[in-house]
């Protein structure tokens, strides 16, 4: 296990090290430069154009103004807002809480609706299956976007049952209130695809000898099923589940904008129109770093279930 987690390390960082080049390098790259942003629509002076490129070390080469950002990033320091001239870290501070909570209520709603429909499909062959198969055939073709605009219309303009705009209420309750709506919009496609990899799998679980030989044996089947069936079928669950739960981080900047939700998505979305090249490079990177470590932990749980793999044999 030591062994995996320092080859697994070392991939982790080998991946962070290239995004960060990649999300430095599309920026530096991009059209429009941080000199016209900085300086405004103003027509500046040689020598305040001048200033500002030394300031901000745009007269540097690439690879030396990739290395310094780097090395700042490395020491917590990801730079200074064009907007407001304030630290990126507190602008991330301020929003990246909205984020986090959006992604842990959107998780629980697709463990619970995947996992839910998916045995519900699985151990009710016949009408129940066909009417879930159905269900989830057409929630995974509805973008994230059209479900948004849909819950607005209807669940919170309509019948008034959530709010269509903002961060809800003060306390816990009023914020997990407002995160509901945006959050089932986000699970609607993730739910949908975790529900038919878990009918597949435990269908096939099911088919396999060890279930026939207990059943022969008296074994209750709801014992067989969570004994045996759900614990053979879960590492290709966590597998799919944890990859899109990572894919959540960047589905949140679609969502939290329809919401009008404070978060690292809205965030990124206003830094790009506003052309803060600091802002967005820090936010994507970390969003970036989230998805990579998300897939981190669902290899180490893949591990921790399945001995063969512990042992080096196939899964």
């Amino acid at each position: 296990m030591t062994r995996f987690l320092a080859g697994r390390l070392a991939g982790l960082l080998v991946t962070l090290t290239v995004s960060s080049f990649v999300v430095f390098a599309g920026l530096y790259l991009a059209p429009g430069s941080p000199e016209s942003v900085l300086l405004g629509n103003s027509t500046p002076t040689p020598e305040r154009r001048a200033a500002v490129r030394e300031q901000y070390g745009l007269d540097d080469p690439f690879m030396v103004r990739y290395l310094h950002w780097l090395g700042d990033v490395l020491q917590g320091d990801l730079g200074t807002s064009f907007v407001g001239n304030q630290p990126v870290a507190a602008r991330i501070d301020a929003v990246y809480g909205t984020t986090l909570s959006l992604v842990a209520v959107t998780a629980v709603l697709i463990a619970v609706l995947g996992l839910g429909l998916g045995l519900l499909a699985a151990l009710r062959p016949g009408r129940t299956d066909d009417l879930v198969s159905a269900a989830t055939a057409t929630a995974a073709g509805v973008p994230a976007f059209v479900a948004a605009s849909l819950g607005i219309s209807v669940l919170a303009v309509r019948l008034g049952w959530f709010p269509a705009y903002g961060a809800g209420g003060p306390g816990l309750p009023g914020t997990l209130h407002a995160l509901v709506l945006p959050a089932l919009s986000l699970a609607l496609i993730s739910s949908a695809l975790l529900a038919r990899v878990t009918r597949a799998a435990v269908r096939a679980e099911l088919g396999k000898e060890y279930v026939e030989t207990a059943r022969a044996r008296g074994v209750p089947t709801r014992r067989v099923i969570r004994a045996h069936v759900l614990p053979n079928a879960a590492p290709p669950l966590i597998t799919v589940g944890g990859l899109l739960v990572a894919a959540l981080l960047a589905g949140t900047v679609v969502v939290e904008n329809a919401f009008g939700l404070p978060g690292m998505g809205s965030l990124l979305i206003g830094s790009v129109n506003q052309k803060d090249f600091p802002t967005v490079q820090a936010v994507t990177l970390l969003m970036v770093t989230g998805f990579v470590l998300v897939n981190l932990l669902v290899d180490v749980a893949q591990q921790l279930l399945d001995p063969r793999l512990r042992q080096g044999g196939t899964p």
